[in-house]
């Protein structure tokens, strides 16, 4: 039986990518959910691009806003997300998110089963600078694919730090 959890504002392991801009806080993991998902809160620095346009081939994710503007890219639309807004990026669908705003991202992040959750520690660890060649192998471990060739005209267009 799972016990009940509480995580307070200072609790959670977190982490930064190797650029440092952006962080990750590890609220719940997939572990402490018996698997059923992981809770993540993701804070990013103006103008980044989270990640690489990417699908998912075992989770959904659920985004909530917590704080600034979110640019999501679903499919071939694009959307932006307030503070308060939740966005939902189901499993198989191409997409990627970004920081739309001038001051820092907080997203909220629910990933439906969890295990998602240790390919961005694995990025976050000391050595885990990917690449265009080494990054697929990596997220492929995880059921991900990626297509870095969608994913630079976004960064281009939004003016976007990737």
């Amino acid at each position: 039986m799972t016990q009940i959890q509480v995580v307070g504002p200072s609790d959670g392991q977190t982490t930064k990518d190797m650029t440092g801009i952006r962080a990750d806080r590890y609220l719940i993991d997939s572990a402490a959910s018996g698997g059923g998902f992981s809770l993540v809160e993701q804070v990013i620095d103006a103008r980044v691009l989270a990640a690489p346009v990417h699908r998912h081939s075992r989770e959904d994710e659920y985004n909530f806003v917590l704080e600034g503007r979110m640019g999501v890219l679903l499919g071939d639309e694009e959307v932006f997300a307030d503070a308060g807004t939740l966005v939902y990026m189901p499993r198989h669908q191409w997409h990627t998110y970004w920081n739309a705003g001038d001051t820092q991202l907080r997203v909220l992040a629910i990933i439906a089963p969890g295990g998602l959750e240790e390919l961005f520690r694995k990025l976050a660890e000391p050595g885990g600078e990917y690449d265009e060649e080494t990054l697929p192998a990596l997220a492929a471990q995880y059921g991900c694919e990626l297509d870095f060739a969608a994913t630079m005209p976004i960064a281009e267009r939004h003016q976007l730090i990737f």
